[in-house]
């Protein structure tokens, strides 16, 4: 399996630290608001890596952080007259909802800075002890400059970081690079007791702190969005391993930005979506398959035609296992004579999806190689073929494990295809008492439902319109 490298900027083989225990930490949300599309891609993308892995027969330890206290959480209970231990709380319970619509399995460990702050002061005091950290005017700083690798992930070096460095009012940095690892309190503040009096960790710190905790000192692969290259993971590095005097990550891996309608995504120009505004819409299964349609490196546009050939493809999925479904509960055929041919052509779409999937986590293509399975499926079993049931369950039992690893075709629908099967089964009792009328009218409200009934020698068989 190889995966590219932020670090080395390249694809590498991926070999695990252990194999027994892969590792792997990916920066969370701050929950000071409902997670929007651009949070949703590596949320889903790394979950899908993780589910890849516990596919090839790897066990993951996966974190997943929450930031939850910064400026704009501050800012945000102010504006609503709460704590921001309340803010936190409501929308990490938010943040659940969405997750689960979307399919994401839960992190092994979801800590939250609050809850690691012993971890910050400790590394922040070994940096005291190494040098790299100064107090200046009650806050706490990081020696950029003294790190020899600064700059390493981003690909930048140290002058043309210098040249785009700032200080925010009220910081009294040795040096523009420096950045904050623990800000001194402010009135009406949350803070927390430390040798450099009371206050609050920095944004960076907290996840160098959260992944010794739970992961230790070293590392499989660090992932995240392509905005947090710098300064987030830069800072991230150089905090971890001139305190642990070790490699922090060995991977570290990126996805590309989100578009609106081929524009940056901004509240300022009016194309921000939050994943409850798309999901009410669409679906929360719609946005996953959409964030799998590209290659989680390459940037991805967001428009409505866009989430409606999702929609579509999803059907196309649907509509095949529903299929097979159907005739595994009405096959009659004897098993073919070319079974084992039928199923070893099943077989080598899961090899594609293997192939790419090693290829850098390519959903692209291992969807492209699920539909392929779809087409081969649709063929094998038809109704017109008169498939034996061996077939059409070796068959849903390829597309049910290539479509988990993705995370797609679950069973979410389940009592919504209830309803239906039982408003075919009404409409199958009306026609054998000849009551057409009441049989046509079911048949008329499924059709408005955007459901397509087959008479089949087998009984009704239903799909959703494309």
């Amino acid at each position: 399996m190889k995966l590219f490298n932020s670090l080395t900027n390249k694809k590498e083989e991926f070999v695990p630290i252990d194999e027994n225990n892969i590792k792997i930490y990916a920066c969370g949300p701050t929950v000071y608001n409902f997670c929007h599309i651009g949070n949703a891609r590596p949320q889903i993308i790394f979950d899908v890596l993780r589910r890849y892995l516990e596919y090839r027969g790897h066990t993951v330890t996966f974190v997943q952080n929450f930031t939850d206290i910064d400026d704009k959480m501050i800012d945000r209970a102010k504006e609503e007259n709460i704590t921001v231990k309340d803010l936190a709380d409501r929308f990490i319970a938010e943040y659940f909802v969405d997750a689960k619509g979307l399919g994401l399995k839960e992190a092994s460990v979801h800590p939250k800075a609050t809850e690691n702050i012993d971890e910050i002061i400790s590394i922040i005091s070994t940096l005291f002890d190494k040098g790299y950290a100064y107090e200046s005017g009650g806050d706490v700083y990081y020696r950029a400059r003294k790190f020899e690798g600064y700059g390493k992930l981003s690909n930048q070096p140290i002058e043309d970081l210098e040249a785009g460095a700032r200080v925010s009012p009220g910081e009294t940095k040795e040096d523009p690079i420096d950045f904050a690892l623990w800000k001194a309190s402010k009135p009406g503040e949350p803070s927390w007791d430390s040798p450099w009096g009371p206050g609050r960790p920095g944004w960076h710190i907290e996840c160098s702190a959260m992944a010794r905790r739970f992961l230790g000192e070293t590392i499989d692969i660090h992932c995240g969005g392509i905005d947090l290259i710098f300064p987030h993971h830069e800072n991230e590095i150089a905090q971890s391993e001139a305190a642990n005097d070790k490699e922090f990550a060995r991977f570290w891996l990126h996805n590309g930005f989100i578009d609106v309608d081929n524009k940056k995504m901004s509240k300022s120009l009016g194309n921000f979506f939050t994943v409850r505004d798309v999901a009410q819409v669409y679906g929360y299964e719609v946005i996953r398959f959409f964030m799998l349609s590209a290659h989680y490196r390459n940037p991805l546009n967001y428009s409505t035609d866009i989430l409606d050939q999702a929609r579509a493809g999803l059907e196309r999925l649907y509509n095949c296992k529903r299929n097979v479904e159907f005739m595994i509960k009405n096959a009659a055929g004897e098993k073919e004579e070319n079974f084992d041919e039928l199923l070893s052509g099943f077989l080598s779409h899961r090899d594609s999806f293997i192939k790419a999937m090693d290829d850098d986590i390519n959903t692209a293509d291992a969807l492209s190689a699920i539909f392929e399975l779809v087409r081969d499926i649709n063929t094998a079993c038809s109704a017109g073929k008169n498939p034996s049931k061996e077939l059409c369950e070796s068959a849903l039992e390829i597309f049910n494990e290539l479509c988990a690893v993705l995370g797609l075709c679950g069973d979410e629908d389940s009592d919504i295809d209830e309803d239906i099967e039982n408003m075919i089964s009404q409409r199958d009792e009306a026609k054998k008492a000849k009551d057409f009328k009441t049989a046509d009218e079911i048949r008329d409200k499924l059709k408005d439902m955007g459901i397509v009934l087959q008479d089949t020698a087998y009984g009704t068989k239903w799909t959703r319109a494309n």
